[in-house]
């Protein structure tokens, strides 16, 4: 049997949720042959999620899709947390745009999905297949095999190199995986009714922290408005969503007089607020991402984004290993990369929401009045309303290379120290300290660049769809050994050079290989001025692989190519 045969795709990924459907969407833009089969026979029509972050924009534009969802979204969207007395105790309303775009998003998430979805036609790789309701499955040391059941009851059978589970919160793969999905279920529930022709018209989203009811009021594009309200535990969904109960609920949030019948009403849904993670990620063959792998209280609308993050982390990985460019051992790096974040993700969550709807007036109005102080301290405030709070993205381990593994001769402090330590003075040495300024294992800025030919973009679409050199002012390839430029050939990896505008032109300095663009905003600059280095190994998901001086690069791509089980037979095709 041949391998075409043996194999109906590289890569199959179960359920189309956003998760499901991005993962799809890099896949085909790699040439990855994939299948993406959803149980149901459409996409989900009407709204969960409702708030995309400027990490969640950047992942689309990496696979050409964020300008199509503009039209369904409303940039800068502000959250308030307001007091029972209406009170304003936290506003966060981030207007930085260091990622390229808006840092808060409302979005209509059906109208995106259907975006998402449709833009998978650009690819004749990828075959999306609705109705198809994964059975079982087996994995051997070269595949997958799945029975796979259609909608009119046919039952057949499918083979796949790679596996991932974007299935949900009850996941069906995670569960024949026997993986735990440990944590802890709320033990108060949310109602959400969403309504079209919005009654009420202001911008934004409100959370009202009353302690006899919480509630939360938003504003989405299209005049669709969220309403999500308390439900507590010795009420019921049947009862609370009987029209008198439901009238009694939105009285509380539409103006005095206003008749709650003549709304058009979405939905009515009953929530519970659930935060768990999978103990694992990757179980040989198959994988899990998004809401299989964590689901989290809503509170900071991170449930989407955190996924979306997952599927931007694991898909270019897929990609090169399926491809050969890469061994397996990168897919190794997505579980020792992504779970610490989306656990810090669900701790945020979980505090925001014991901020926000505690229901003991006395613990309530200690809340307000200890925000209440703090909005007059200016650094207290801006750590709000900039949104320092949310946990950025940073790998400690998997895909990066530590300054001192690129500098690996130590200096004489660090040889005394390792001599020290082998003595009964040990206990006197002081532990390495990690250097919390380093770039490494963290997102790079993207902010606009100008080309040679005038135009101004943002800075992903001059680096491609895969890894790339990003300097500062220099040329590296001087100091490029011949296994370097081989590891920059298999990568597919340009030399991007910022300067200043004023100098972009000039060649002097430049090789016949470098990329130059200006620093239209002098963003670059300043990100280079903050660290020591001048040459950032930038990965396809635009995480920093490591950062050197010229000098040192040959030290960097030998590490980034070594970690990674680079095949330098192979190319980026």
């Amino acid at each position: 049997m041949s391998e075409a045969r043996q194999f109906d795709a590289d890569v199959i990924v179960v359920g189309a949720g956003p998760v499901g459907l991005s993962l799809a969407n890099m896949l085909g833009m790699h040439g990855v042959k994939t299948i993406l089969l959803e149980r149901g026979e459409e996409l989900i029509d009407y709204p969960r999620a409702i708030g995309m972050d400027d990490e969640c924009l950047r992942s689309l534009q990496s696979f050409g899709m964020a300008d199509a969802v503009q039209e369904h979204l409303t940039p800068y969207h502000w959250m308030r947390f307001v007091t029972r007395t209406g009170r304003c105790f936290a506003s966060i309303e981030p207007r930085t745009d260091e990622f390229g775009w808006s840092r808060r998003n409302a979005f209509n998430q059906p109208l995106v999905d259907r975006v998402l979805c449709d833009g998978l036609a650009r690819f004749p790789n990828v075959e999306v297949r609705f109705g198809s309701d994964v059975m079982r499955f087996e994995q051997d040391a070269d595949g997958v095999t799945l029975d796979v059941k259609r909608t009119d009851g046919s039952v057949s059978s499918l083979r796949t190199r790679w596996l991932v589970g974007s299935d949900g919160g009850r996941s069906p793969i995670r569960t024949a995986l026997n993986v735990g999905f440990g944590g802890f279920t709320d033990t108060s529930k949310w109602l959400v009714v969403d309504v079209r022709n919005d009654p009420i018209g202001v911008p934004n989203m409100y959370l009202h922290c009353d302690p006899e009811r919480p509630y939360v009021s938003g504003a989405l594009p299209d005049g669709i408005r969220r309403f999500e309200f308390m439900i507590f535990e010795n009420e019921s969904e049947e009862e609370m969503t009987q029209p008198h109960n439901l009238a009694k609920l939105m009285a509380k949030v539409l103006p005095p007089g206003v008749d709650s019948t003549r709304l058009d009403y979405i939905r009515q849904r009953v929530y519970t607020h659930n935060a768990r993670i999978a103990d694992r990620w990757k179980v040989g063959r198959v994988m899990l991402a998004g809401d299989a792998a964590h689901i989290m209280p809503v509170w900071q609308g991170q449930g989407y984004n955190t996924g979306m993050r997952d599927a931007t982390n694991l898909g270019w990985k897929l990609a090169y290993v399926v491809k050969g460019i890469a061994s397996e051992k990168l897919l190794d790096t997505y579980q020792l990369e992504r779970p610490p974040h989306a656990k810090s993700m669900i701790d945020l969550s979980v505090t925001a929401g014991r901020i926000f709807s505690p229901r003991n007036p006395w613990v309530a109005s200690a809340r307000d009045f200890a925000t209440w102080v703090l909005n007059l301290i200016p650094p207290a405030k801006r750590y709000f309303t900039e949104m320092r709070f949310k946990p950025m993205p940073r790998y400690e381990t998997g895909l990066v290379v530590r300054e001192a593994e690129v500098n690996a001769e130590a200096s004489v402090g660090q040889l005394v120290c390792q001599i020290l330590k082998k003595t009964p003075l040990a206990r006197f040495v002081p532990a390495p300290r990690a250097k919390d300024k380093s770039p490494v294992g963290k997102l790079f800025i993207q902010p606009r660049v100008r080309t040679r030919a005038g135009e101004v973009k943002r800075l992903d679409d001059v680096l491609g769809s895969g890894f790339a050199l990003v300097c500062w002012g220099v040329d590296p390839s001087f100091w490029l050994d011949q296994k370097s430029r081989d590891i920059l050939a298999a990568l597919g990896a340009p030399i991007i050079t910022a300067k200043p505008v004023v100098q972009m032109n000039r060649d002097k300095d430049i090789g016949p290989d470098a990329i130059v663009v200006g620093d239209e905003q002098m963003r670059l600059k300043e990100w280079f001025g903050s660290y020591d280095g001048a040459v950032a190994v930038i990965r396809p998901d635009r995480f920093v692989a490591g950062l050197a001086h010229p000098v040192k690069i040959n030290e960097l791509l030998a590490q980034v190519a070594d970690k990674m089980g680079l095949n330098l037979s192979k190319g980026v095709a």
